[in-house]
C-alpha cells in the first residue's frame, strides 16, 4: 500500500522518533517496511524515514541502486545510527520527498560509519561515501526531527519558506469554494 508523504510544513515531520525494540518486530512493522519501500519508488525517491510516513520510530528504507525497470533491493534499517563521521564534502543538488521543489547544495559528512540492525534483528554496518553517506545522514536526521533545509543557508531556508507557505495559500484558496450570493 502506498503511503502519503508528510510535507513542509506539517510538525509530525520535526518529531524524534523512537528506537524500535526487538519484541516490536511483527507483522505490522514488516508490512510498514513493504509499505515504506513501496512509497519511496513510487515517489521516486532514494531513501524514506518512518517520520515521513506519520510513524515516529527509527526506521528507514533506502535503494540507491534501483530504476524503473530493474532489480529493487531495499535496505531496510532498524535504529541506524552515525558511529563515526568524518571529513566534509558537499552533496550537490539533494532533494527531500518532504520538502517539494526544492534542492541545493549541503555540507554533509564525506564518510560515515552506521550501525543499525535488520528485521531479523541482526547488527549491520555500513562504511558509506559520497550518496550512500549523503543519503544515511539525509535519513538519520528524519528520525531526529531534522530537514535538510535546516542545513542550508538562512536565506535559502527563509526564501523557500516563504514560497512555500504562498504556494500552500494559494492551494487552500483553490480548493474552497468561491462565496455565493443570496438572490
Amino acid at each position: 500500500m502506498l503511503l502519503q508523504v508528510l510535507q513542509f510544513p506539517d510538525a509530525r515531520l520535526r518529531e524524534k522518533a523512537a528506537p524500535i525494540a526487538q519484541h516490536e518486530i511483527d507483522d505490522d512493522l514488516r508490512q510498514l517496511a513493504a509499505d515504506m519501500a513501496a512509497t519511496m519508488y513510487d515517489e521516486p525517491g532514494i531513501g524514506l524515514a518512518a517520520t515521513q510516513v506519520g510513524v515516529a520510530k527509527r526506521l528507514i528504507v533506502m535503494d540507491l541502486g534501483w530504476t524503473e525497470d530493474g532489480e529493487r533491493k531495499p535496505r531496510i534499517l532498524l535504529n541506524p545510527e552515525i558511529k563515526l563521521a568524518e571529513g566534509k564534502a558537499v552533496s550537490e543538488q539533494e532533494g527531500c520527498l518532504s520538502v517539494p521543489d526544492f534542492k541545493s547544495d549541503v555540507e554533509r559528512h564525506a564518510r560515515v560509519l552506521v550501525r543499525a540492525r535488520t528485521l531479523d534483528w541482526e547488527e549491520v554496518e555500513f562504511d558509506a561515501t559520497e550518496l550512500e553517506a549523503y543519503c544515511f545522514q539525509h535519513e538519520i536526521d528524519h528520525l531526529d526531527g531534522v530537514l535538510f533545509i535546516d542545513r542550508v543557508s538562512k536565506l535559502k531556508r527563509d526564501l523557500y519558506v516563504r514560497r512555500r507557505k504562498k504556494q500552500l495559500r494559494r492551494e487552500q484558496e483553490e480548493r474552497e469554494p468561491a462565496g455565493h450570493a443570496d438572490g
